[in-house]
């Protein structure tokens, strides 16, 4: 039974009023398939090693629409490998390992929105703090995360109308190369997560290929993540979550993502989530070994739908290590 003192921090994240005008940022309808992408906390948070393929494509139809490709890996440093012995009797026995505290994370992103481009990479680092006197208190975990990421930003004016003589586009470089920093930190029970992390620490401010002159600046974004597990019957979870989202421009760009998604035996899972003043999204998914399936659509709810089909976000991943890497308490999906 989870005491309503824990649950206090998620429900703060569900009652919290959200205003929203604009999204700057890739959008990820299944954040919770990779909380890695928006929170280097997470890198090795589950204790096995992992590849995710993320593809979105937004607003089907519309001609230079958003679209995201992730391609990302990460895994747990352990303290030993874990040992197969052979019996006298043919028989192997297999000592878990003990769980290292140590996360690393790679990220290879492409985002294109209309003329700009975003094409990087990250690296993340990130050290857990698990709580628990023995390994069967082992329930709770602090993580701090902290990324190196690098991108290059591009501006692609072919085919495209504009005003020749524009002053802002003609005052910019048409690509620059950024380097900058993301931090994260999470804490996570088998009941609840709870997470926040920050983005473009040095808001763009060392940048190189810039011939202007000019000084540039980039908008640092905010995310706060958390949801909580309610099992509901034998083999059946609910997990409703929480995703809010916002950028230096704080009164004016709040977004909130909530979700509720409902789980059966840890292999099959729904749900439905609600975008403020952006889409209603509906997401479904299956594992089968070591491999993971989802995908999810937005209904977009602006005018712009009688534009375009839907978004449509997919979702693989295969991971390795599963059984002897992680910790026993910890359910990714």
């Amino acid at each position: 039974m989870v005491r309503f003192s824990k649950i206090i921090p998620v429900l703060f994240l569900v009652l919290v009023p959200v205003v929203t005008d604009a999204q700057q940022m890739p959008m990820y309808s299944q954040y919770i398939m990779n909380g890695f992408l928006v929170n280097p906390s997470f890198a090795g948070h589950d204790g096995s090693t992992s590849l995710n393929l993320t593809v979105r494509e937004q607003w089907v139809g519309l001609k230079d629409a958003p679209s995201t490709y992730a391609l990302s890996f990460q895994t747990r440093l352990l303290k030993d490998s874990y040992i197969s012995k052979s019996t006298t009797v043919k028989k192997k026995l297999i000592r878990p390992t003990r769980g290292g505290q140590v996360g690393l994370g790679g990220y290879l992103f492409n985002d294109q929105n209309g003329i700009m481009r975003r094409t990087g990479l990250q690296a993340a680092y990130s050290y857990m703090i698990p709580f628990g006197e023995n390994e069967n208190e082992l329930r709770k975990n602090l993580a701090f995360g902290l990324s190196l990421v690098a991108y290059q930003y591009t501006t692609n004016l072919n085919d495209q109308i504009y005003d020749p003589d524009d002053p802002l586009l003609n005052s910019y470089d048409r690509s620059v190369f950024i380097p900058d920093f993301n931090f994260g930190v999470n804490y996570t029970t088998h009941n609840y997560f709870v997470g926040f992390s920050m983005t473009n620490l040095l808001r763009g401010s060392v940048m190189f290929g810039n011939s202007s002159g000019l000084k540039h600046s980039e908008l640092g974004h905010y995310y706060l993540t958390g949801g909580i597990k309610v099992p509901l019957a034998p083999n059946w979870i609910l997990e409703p979550s929480a995703f809010i989202k916002s950028s230096d421009m704080f009164f004016r760009a709040i977004q909130l993502d909530l979700t509720t998604r409902v789980y059966y035996k840890n292999d099959y899972w729904a749900g439905l989530s609600y975008r403020t003043n952006d889409a209603v999204i509906m997401m479904f998914g299956l594992r089968y070994d070591r491999f993971f399936f989802a995908y999810a659509f937005d209904f977009t709810l602006t005018d712009i739908r009688k534009q375009s089909f839907g978004t449509h976000e997919l979702t693989l991943a295969v991971k390795f290590g599963i059984n002897a890497r992680r910790y026993r308490w910890i359910n990714a999906y």
